[in-house]
């Protein structure tokens, strides 16, 4: 059984305004699962059906098993939400916002634990949560996520207002939440913390989901490739144009780039620039960033759907 698990999930917003389109998704027990999109994508408002915040307009979905408009009480029970608008009680110390959380879902929790596990020590347990900076409310919030041991927890931006710091202990936080059997699902905009922790990636765009996959899987897919440069003693008279899987070749001083879609044409490439007479000297290989991939997936979608629209 799927922890989310949709079917032609929609929303519309009025007659004008398509929020999420037909969404089929499911996301595995146990999972990181990363949900990506673009402002206006979908992707709040598909958490926002999840949590029977709002009704879909056709479609169901289930989380942890249960149906999200007729089981909502059951399914608040097992999981834990960090939003990304939320609000702290300013005169409320942070142990008893913990407790507070505690006492809703009768658990035997121990406050102050929790607050030590999202970084939290005793003397911030104490002071109004009002004194708090924006990255200490987060910690607190996501605090109050973790109390029951959720067997699912919805992250809607759970890096807002962290410093670096505070985004590595976040990431080994949720790391160590799905090794211990929790299902994350969350949404995030810093790109590089989708990929160091995310089994899967769901893409969203324009209300439709148009990607799932591992990142990996999404580089295939893409055929964004990786970029191979070569550093050389002397800059070679080149033409790549005719090796299929290279593109986008550039010479900058003692530097050949190119973009790789084919792996097989990385020795290709090596042995075209020393037989055009120059040594090589160092080789680098990167692979395209999630940044790359996303705008990749998302531009794409759009030019496809303009296309799809002018031929009907």
């Amino acid at each position: 059984m799927a922890a989310i698990e949709t079917d032609a999930l929609t929303k519309q917003f009025g007659d004008d305004v398509l929020a999420v389109d037909s969404l089929d998704l499911a996301v595995e027990r146990g999972e990181i699962f990363g949900f990506l999109g673009p402002n206006g994508s979908g992707k709040s408002t598909t958490i926002n059906l999840l949590l029977d915040y709002v009704r879909p307009t056709e479609g169901s979905a289930t989380v942890l098993g249960y149906d999200t408009r007729d089981e909502t009480q059951a399914i608040h029970q097992r999981i834990g939400i960090l939003p990304d608008a939320f609000d702290l009680y300013d005169r409320l110390d942070g142990r008893k916002h913990v407790q507070f959380a505690i006492d809703s879902k009768a658990t035997d929790d121990d406050a102050d634990e929790i607050l030590d596990r999202v970084g939290l020590d005793a003397e911030d347990a104490e002071r109004p949560a009002g004194d708090y900076s924006k990255g200490m409310g987060q910690r607190l919030a996501l605090g109050m996520a973790l109390v029951g041991d959720p067997d699912l927890l919805i992250l809607d931006e759970p890096s807002s207002g962290l410093d670096p710091h505070g985004i590595r202990e976040m990431r080994d936080i949720i790391r160590s939440e799905a090794e211990n059997g929790t299902t994350v699902f969350f949404s995030s905009h810093i790109l590089s913390q989708v990929e160091a922790v995310c089994d899967r990636v769901g893409i969203m765009n324009r209300g439709r989901l148009i990607a799932v996959d591992t990142i990996a899987g999404l580089r295939e897919a893409a055929e964004t490739g990786s970029t191979l440069e070569l550093t050389v003693d002397r800059v070679p008279e080149l033409d790549l144009s005719d090796i299929e899987g290279v593109s986008g070749t550039t010479v900058d001083g003692h530097l050949v780039s190119a973009t790789i879609t084919d792996t097989t044409a990385k020795a290709k490439l090596i042995n075209r620039v020393e037989a055009a007479g120059a040594t090589v000297t160092d080789i680098t290989s990167k692979e395209s960033s999630l940044e790359d991939l996303f705008t990749s997936y998302t531009t794409g979608a759009d030019d496809q759907r303009v296309e799809s629209e002018v031929s009907l």
